[in-house]
This record gives C-alpha cells, sequence and structure tokens, in this order.
C-alpha cells in the first residue's frame, strides 16, 4: 500500500468528545501493550540512548501511552541502568498517564499540559518518540516536528504500529469489532462511561474503526519518511528508515534522526520524580 490519503480522524478533532477520545485511546493501549506490537522496535530506541549517552526519553503525542511500559521495562533491562520516560500530548490524557505512573513506580512520569511536538519546550530532555502518532500530521507539520529535534540537537524515533498493508486493513475490519466487544470489560483503569459507549452507545467501536482504516490511509511508507527526512536542514544529522517485525501485530514503520556528532551532546539526567 504505497498511496497516502489526507483523511481525518475523529481523534484529532477539537469538538469531538473527550471520552470517546479517551475510551478508543485507552483501547489502543491496551492491545499495543497486550501484543507487544512495539517489541521489535526496542533495540532501535536502544540505539538512539546509546549513541547519545541518554537514559531518558520524552513521549510526545503520547495518547494513551500505548506499550510504553513494556518499552521501558525491556530498555531498563537490555541497557543494564534505569531508563525513565516522560509522556506528553497536546491533550494529555490525564487519567491514563496517573495509571502508567502509578503502575510503573514513577519510571514513568509525565507532562500534564500541553505539549506542542512541532515546537517542543525547552524542558523536554532526553531522546524523542512518537509511538503510533505521527501519521497524524500533514508532510508541513509532520517536517517541523523532526526538524525542531533537528535544530535542537535532540535524537528522535518515530515508529508505527504496521506494515501498510491491504491485509492489515481487512484483518482490521473482519476482526477488531469482535476484538473491541470481548476485550472492553479488561481495559484498565476502569470506566463506566466506557462501557456505556461500547455496548448501548458505540462509538467507541465505530471511532476505533474508522479512525484505525484512515490512520493506515494516512501512514507515511519508509520511501516517504526518508524523502521528507532528506529536505530537513540539518547537516550533522543522520536518518534512517525502514520496517521490521515478525508479521501482522507486530510489524513496525521507523525512522531515526540523530546528531552525527554525538560526543558533543550532553548527556540530560531527569530530575527525581
Amino acid at each position: 500500500m504505497n498511496i497516502r490519503l489526507q483523511l481525518f480522524e475523529f481523534e484529532d478533532q477539537r469538538w469531538f468528545p473527550h471520552v470517546i477520545r479517551q475510551g478508543m485511546l485507552d483501547f489502543l493501549r491496551f492491545m499495543i501493550t497486550r501484543l507487544n506490537a512495539y517489541e521489535a522496535a526496542t533495540p532501535l530506541l536502544q540505539e538512539l540512548l546509546e549513541r547519545t549517552g541518554q537514559r531518558h526519553i520524552t513521549d510526545l503525542c503520547s495518547g494513551a501511552g500505548g506499550g510504553i511500559a513494556a518499552i521501558q521495562q525491556e530498555l531498563s533491562q537490555r541497557t543494564e541502568s534505569p531508563v525513565t520516560i516522560t509522556l506528553s500530548d497536546l491533550y494529555p490524557n490525564i487519567g491514563a498517564y496517573e495509571y502508567l505512573q502509578h503502575t510503573s513506580g514513577g519510571s514513568i512520569r509525565f507532562v500534564p499540559t500541553p505539549v506542542d511536538a512541532t515546537a517542543a519546550p525547552e524542558s523536554v530532555k532526553g531522546v524523542r518518540t512518537i509511538f503510533s502518532s505521527f501519521h497524524h500530521f500533514p508532510p508541513h507539520l509532520a517536517k517541523a516536528i523532526l526538524q525542531d529535534a533537528a535544530d535542537k540537537c535532540a535524537a528522535i524515533g518515530i515508529f508505527e504500529g504496521a506494515k501498510k498493508s491491504w491485509l492489515e486493513l481487512l484483518l482490521l475490519w473482519l476482526f477488531f469489532p469482535v476484538i473491541i466487544l470481548v476485550v472492553t470489560p479488561f481495559v484498565r483503569p476502569f470506566r463506566l462511561s466506557r462501557l456505556f459507549f461500547t455496548y448501548i452507545i458505540p462509538l467507541i467501536p465505530l471511532g476505533i474503526l474508522w479512525d484505525g482504516t484512515v490512520s493506515l490511509l494516512r501512514m507515511y511508507t519508509p520511501e516517504q519518511l526518508e524523502r521528507m527526512a532528506s529536505e530537513i536542514r540539518a547537516p550533522n544529522y543522520t536518518w534512517r528508515s525502514g520496517r521490521t517485525g515478525t508479521g501482522p501485530g507486530k510489524d513496525v514503520i521507523y525512522l531515526l534522526g540523530y546528531p552525527e556528532e554525538v560526543e558533543s551532546i550532553k548527556v540530560e539526567k531527569p530530575e527525581s520524580p
């Protein structure tokens, strides 16, 4: 699937009810975590940490923080030292972030105020990541995110949990309606509103199916990411894109970017929670 269509997703709309957006993002976090969908991205993220001497990640456009707990644990094991993560978003999902902070023992923290990925504040430290969200941005804003990272000499990893194929689109429509109905009672933190808008008025399932379809159609291919990165004004910056993974639910499209002169980067030590 080499086409890219800039269609709209409900969760991007300012008027879209927060309770429905939250229910959709909580389901996405649950599925990404259960499938360990970003397992193949962990070695790539470890590479960025080691190249820059960092042990802290600031995740941009975090949504509900899907899969981030497993990534934090595996990275800490791989690097044999604690790796901490700060979640951030233009529309912070505070309930999900508080849940992740509590269950991680403080290894995962969050910024409670809105953070614009195209112009990250100076408080954003460490390696930057974006999981499952880069496709939301049209090319000019996507390039602004990459340019902001390059301007501030920050390493960045873009990861999309898909191969971008017609098979994935077919599986979405055939199996996800049933999966949503089966797993919703097990999604945490528990919310009565999630049950109501899944089983009584099924706005959450409909939103998931529409936004999931549009996400695949909006997703950038590795070739498109590479062309985009080539337009970033950053003479001493290295970019690499590609696909990795082992099959449906485990495939990842990625773009890595980091300053070449890594020895000149100051290692940022996150503040104690």
